[in-house]
């Protein structure tokens, strides 16, 4: 499945740059061509990419039962300045309903008025936008899944762990000290993630003492330089790392690698997501447990929308809550459960 993806994602790149080329010289006023553009924050985030490998498939799909469809997919790299640019740029080259995965989510006036002005329905995806600003256009959605719902997940694998080990608590002094790894400074998910996992595990009677924290944005690369950090702080006694997605949890694990500390002496990893490399290291029991963000129900959501929106057909089958928003579950993953995990999209 993982060079499947990789290979998918070649594909999908070029077939992204070879179709937006085109899009301004088609007739985009046929409901039948499906001509969406993709807004992405950072396309290096690992489950944005394998998310879009699958929806740009979902698109492609489509046109093989008789709707022309193109996908153009841009990439912010962390500018909202330059998302706002390239969803004019998308505009203009004709794509007739954006997707958008937002860099700042309490910033999409810009974006939202543009679409106005053209015409161009949005469906925001994985980054959701204050309620306030979903009010501005009856022309706007929301694909995603609930955070609060991924922290309470964790939260209770971390319970799971810990009441079926106690050598978690390996200096027996009836506490589990902990550290975070956070997404990014002040942002929604993290932080509803961050909060319920620790509320979670009080409430089942974990006994918690922080040692710290880290911002590490998403990034495995980040995440392990934090970890060094705070490993040299705190040596041993990390007992329990929370991070806020996969990447960051295998961030963490690789500092301990590279520290050379043997099995026995590493705290329990938790992450989020189910990424192919966050599953695999479920599977290899490296990583305790991840929430599973379903990345394959999403992408279906966001092409269903897309085609019903450009159609005018379909609208009323699909699963809205407040008329808006389609929400995903999420699904715990441990070692025992996780085949049901790396067999989807195969």
């Amino acid at each position: 499945m993982r060079r499947k993806r990789i290979w998918a994602a070649g594909i999908t790149s070029c077939m992204s740059i070879l179709l937006f080329c085109t899009c301004a010289e088609q007739d985009m006023s046929a409901p039948d061509r499906l001509y969406v553009g993709v807004a992405c924050y950072n396309q290096g985030d690992t489950f944005l990419s394998e998310m879009l490998d699958i929806f740009s498939e979902q698109v492609q799909e489509m046109g093989s039962h008789g709707t022309e469809t193109a996908v153009a997919v841009r990439d912010a790299v962390g500018s909202q300045r330059t998302q706002n640019d390239q969803v004019k740029e998308l505009i203009n080259a004709g794509c007739n309903v954006l997707c958008v995965n937002l860099v700042d989510r309490a910033d999409p006036s810009e974006i939202i008025d543009l679409a106005r002005e053209n015409d161009v329905p949005i469906i925001f995806f994985n980054r959701e936008p204050v309620a306030e600003d979903m009010m501005q256009w009856d022309k706007l959605y929301y694909v995603g899944a609930d955070a609060q719902q991924s922290g309470v997940m964790q939260g209770e694998l971390a319970v799971d762990v810990i009441r079926a080990d106690s050598r978690v608590d390996r200096n027996n002094d009836g506490k589990i000290q902990y550290v975070v790894l956070e997404g990014e400074a002040g942002h929604q998910d993290a932080i509803i993630r961050t909060e319920t996992a620790v509320d979670t595990l009080r409430s089942n009677g974990i006994q918690l003492e922080k040692l710290s924290y880290g911002i590490a944005n998403w990034n495995r690369a980040q995440a392990q330089n934090r970890m060094l950090q705070m490993i040299s702080e705190h040596q041993n006694n990390i007992e329990l790392v929370l991070a806020n997605n996969d990447d960051m949890a295998l961030g963490a694990m690789d500092a301990y690698e590279k520290l050379n500390y043997t099995e026995s002496a590493r705290p329990v990893f938790l992450g989020i997501d189910g990424t192919d490399v966050g599953l695999q290291a479920v599977e290899d029991s490296e990583m305790a447990g991840t929430v599973y963000n379903d990345k394959e129900g999403q992408a279906e959501a966001m092409a269903e929308l897309a085609a019903a929106l450009v159609s005018g057909e379909g609208m009323e089958k699909i699963n809205f809550q407040n008329g808006k928003y389609i929400y995903l579950p999420y699904s715990k993953v441990t070692r025992e459960n996780i085949d049901m995990f790396t067999n989807r999209g195969k």
